[in-house]
């Protein structure tokens, strides 16, 4: 059985939403945050010696990070579903936002939350974080331009992956400026499976706005 090690109020909870999408048999075991610290509880190393949340166990495999994770789950119980055929331009762009996600969006909206907590020490770096934070929201603005999803004609677990830098960008106030991404944000927490697994995971700040 596929087990998500679920932290409170983390990126975890993209995977939940991607099995809920799936219908797959899963279970949750629940991990919470320090309360002080706001960090991931010592359990978690008993899975992972990181510490870190995501991690999947299913069988005797262990797997961290969102991407190798969604791309685990949508091969092993996708049946095709929630990924463009391979071979098809569809798919490349598919799989390019599998990867852009962590790799180059999440950067600049982590670096501009951290330096934001150094106050006035933080103020040289501000510019430059909010050039290249512009600039990837203005990316993903444009992907988005005439279509409800980032890759091919229907959501798709690129779109499950991405999600955590669109609703960033919402609830830092960024949607009137990039209407693209606030359309498609609403859209994805409208979705039965992704109100469902905010059911199961518990609080998720990143979650809908009233």
């Amino acid at each position: 059985m596929l087990v998500v090690h679920h932290l409170n109020n983390s990126r975890s909870q993209r995977i939940l939403w991607l099995l809920e999408e799936l219908g797959a048999p899963y279970e949750i075991k629940h991990y919470a945050r320090d309360a002080t610290t706001n960090l991931a509880p010592p359990e978690l190393k008993a899975i992972h010696r990181l510490g870190k949340s995501p991690v999947i166990t299913d069988g005797d495999l262990t797997s961290i990070e969102s991407g190798a994770i969604i791309d685990y789950i949508q091969r092993t119980y996708g049946a095709g579903r929630l990924a463009p055929a391979l071979g098809t331009p569809d798919y490349e762009a598919y799989n390019q936002w599998l990867h852009y996600a962590e790799g180059s969006a999440m950067l600049p909206l982590m670096l501009n939350l951290y330096v934001g907590r150094l106050g006035e020490a933080g103020a040289p770096l501000h510019p430059r974080i909010e050039d290249e934070t512009v600039n990837h929201l203005s990316y993903i603005e444009a992907s988005l331009a005439g279509r409800d999803w980032l890759a091919g004609g229907d959501i798709c677990a690129a779109d499950v992956q991405m999600s955590f830098v669109g609703e960033i960008a919402v609830v830092s106030g960024r949607g009137a400026q990039f209407p693209n991404i606030k359309a498609w944000v609403d859209r994805f927490q409208a979705r039965p499976a992704y109100k469902r697994a905010l059911e199961k995971g518990g609080p998720y700040n990143m979650g809908p706005r009233g």
